[in-house]
């Protein structure tokens, strides 16, 4: 496994492996690894030749108060925890590599209507950065496949709208969120819960399980479930930011004739912003 840091030798291995017809598959990820990620690179191995996983701590979808000065930096760690994975590459570009001219002066990718709402509303700017560095990257990396978690569940469907939209000609594959033994959602920011706030946690899964349990059973009250679901949350010692009922494909409000939904949740846990989903069919 190699790993580079500049765009002139990525294209530049990348353009000798597809000289010999290889596939090549991309993982984007900021880096700080865990188990859901390396799923993904798992994933990724056994639907192409070459795997390559980005590490980068993008500055353009951190808000001015969030934590992008202290998210973990640990590429040494992920190395480790790559190459068995069957990773080939790893593309760790600096700040500078990606915005040359830095942000105020950079392009920037806008997906309507499906960025909205959810987290898009509690974070501003949030997806329009996720939008831009992952079209970058499959301009830098130009993949026949590319791999993102379910547990971002907007991000996901924003990546699929703009590479649709985009006429991109990149396949997007969703896989399932990785999961704690008691149902917590693996994240990168759970290293900065508390001891006493990580048994705390499992209450978002636990929530999201009953309101799903209630829903399969026939109950359409949605805001009344919401409402049902955040005091839950509050209960257990959270800060709900939402919880949402929506169609799992366009992420409006569920209404009655809705058959997919899926639930969305962000809530606050001391300083710590956790996020999950679960989708159903009734």
């Amino acid at each position: 496994m190699r790993t580079v840091h500049s765009l002139k030798e990525l294209r530049s291995i990348l353009r000798a492996y597809r000289q010999q017809g290889k596939t090549i598959a991309l993982v984007p990820t900021m880096g700080n690894l865990h188990e859901g990620h390396i799923s993904l690179v798992r994933k990724a191995a056994e639907s192409a030749d070459v795997v390559v996983t980005s590490i980068f701590v993008n500055p353009m979808q951190f808000g001015a108060t969030e934590d992008l000065d202290t998210y973990p930096r640990t590429l040494p760690e992920d190395q480790d925890m790559l190459a068995p994975a069957g990773n080939t590459l790893v593309f760790a570009p600096s700040v500078s590599e990606i915005y040359p001219e830095g942000l105020a002066n950079q392009t920037k990718v806008v997906v309507p209507e499906v960025s909205e709402g959810h987290c898009g509303a509690s974070r501003p700017g949030h997806f329009e950065g996720v939008a831009t560095v992952v079209t970058m990257l499959f301009n830098m990396v130009q993949p026949d496949i590319a791999f993102f978690g379910e547990k971002d569940f907007q991000q996901l469907a924003v990546i699929r709208k703009m590479t649709r939209d985009l006429m991109m000609p990149v396949e997007i594959v969703g896989a399932p969120t990785v999961r704690e033994d008691d149902g917590l959602a693996k994240s990168s920011r759970n290293g900065y819960l508390s001891a006493t706030e990580r048994t705390v946690a499992p209450a978002v899964y636990q929530v999201l399980t009953r309101i799903a349990s209630q829903l399969e059973q026939g109950r359409s009250d949605f805001q009344i479930l919401e409402q049902e679901a955040r005091a839950a949350l509050t209960e257990a010692g959270l800060r709900p930011d939402y919880f949402n009922i929506v169609n799992s494909l366009t992420l409006k409000p569920a209404v009655e004739s809705d058959n997919d939904l899926t639930l969305l949740v962000a809530a606050f846990l001391g300083t710590t912003r956790l996020i999950d989903n679960l989708s159903i069919t009734r």
